[in-house]
């Protein structure tokens, strides 16, 4: 879409207030205000794959004890939904702003990261594998629906999503290609169907890797499910023709109950985190059962746009390397 700057900011608000609008309507949903920064040494900041590091601060008003910027607010928000009493069925979702200063730079990629991050409230007899897929079904059609409302704002941007997604465990996906890495296996898949949720993110496979990094203490990948694979989780994925490669929206899916935790920090050996607050909270039942996630604005606004860099609808701050070489290519920069 060849526009200025200021139609590219009002492309992005269509997209964000469509979006935003559809699943807080779809879900159930409540917007809340969300932090920027917690206090260190809680256990509710998230490791994200375990090794990032957090920007961290002391606070003057504190004894300068140690407070961390947020990475994603997976485990606050079921502490939230704890405080404001949500009941089942229903739900909370916030603007997250974050940074991740260990992130590398891609056309994906920034340091800075924001998403829509929901978290509902759900009944034991919903923990599993066909209330997580009817929930994915929920978010594509609010994805349909805005890619729709942007073809009527702008022509010239075709609808491209297919009619329904497809699921796949990402045990079937390493059969389906056993010699592909897992990055190439997403890219495979996400050709041929166009949108695809790959389930079962963070254990082992059979060929003793996982497929991608997941923290031991929010999603849950362990648990066995009605297909007999590990996992009740899973990332929402497309098929990117601008890019010609797989596109990651959203990781989500249903989190760890106290059984699912204790088995999965035992798992990557860090048992140490039950003496944490959020930890403590959960291992006793006061924290509600609940499936989330996060779905990446700027994500969202590149696909649906068709934009071939996050810099094009995203502020940020950018290696010189990267200014350049968008300058000479007339991309235009946030």
């Amino acid at each position: 879409m060849k526009t200025d700057l200021l139609k590219t900011e009002e492309a992005i608000n269509l997209v964000k207030d469509t979006f935003s609008g559809e699943i807080i309507k779809r879900l159930e949903l409540i917007k809340v205000s969300s932090p920027i920064a917690v206090m260190d040494g809680t256990g509710i900041n998230d490791d994200l794959n375990g090794v990032e590091r957090p920007v961290v601060f002391p606070v003057k008003g504190l004894q300068d004890r140690k407070a961390v910027i947020v990475q994603s607010l997976a485990k606050w928000k079921r502490v939230r939904l704890k405080e404001l009493d949500v009941e089942p069925g229903k739900g909370i979702i916030t603007d997250m702003k974050a940074l991740r200063p260990d992130e590398d730079f891609s056309p994906i990629h920034s340091i800075y990261v924001d998403q829509w991050d929901w978290e509902k409230h759900i009944r034991s007899e919903q923990r599993d594998l066909n209330y997580l897929k009817e929930t994915v079904k929920v978010i594509y059609a609010a994805l349909k629906t805005t890619e729709r409302i942007v073809n009527a704002f702008y022509p010239e941007i075709e609808t491209i999503l297919p009619e329904e997604i497809m699921f796949i465990h990402s045990e079937d996906l390493l059969r389906k290609y056993p010699h592909l890495s897992p990055n190439e296996r997403e890219n495979e898949v996400a050709r041929e169907y166009g949108a695809v949720f790959i389930i079962g993110i963070g254990n082992e496979l059979s060929n003793g890797l996982p497929h991608d990094g997941r923290a031991p203490d929010y999603d849950d990948w362990s648990t066995v499910n009605e297909d007999g694979y590990t996992g009740l989780n899973g990332d929402i994925v497309f098929w990117n023709p601008l890019l010609e490669s797989a596109f990651e929206i959203s990781s989500m899916g249903i989190r760890v109950d106290r059984n699912a935790l204790l088995k999965q920090l035992e798992l990557r050996s860090c048992m140490e985190r039950t003496s944490l607050h959020f930890h403590k909270l959960l291992l006793a039942d006061e924290i509600p059962l609940s499936i989330g996630g996060g779905i990446g604005q700027s994500r969202v606004c590149m696909f649906l746009l068709r934009k071939s860099h996050i810099k094009e609808v995203q502020v940020s701050v950018w290696p010189e390397h990267t200014m350049e070489t968008h300058v000479m290519n007339e991309v235009q920069i946030m």
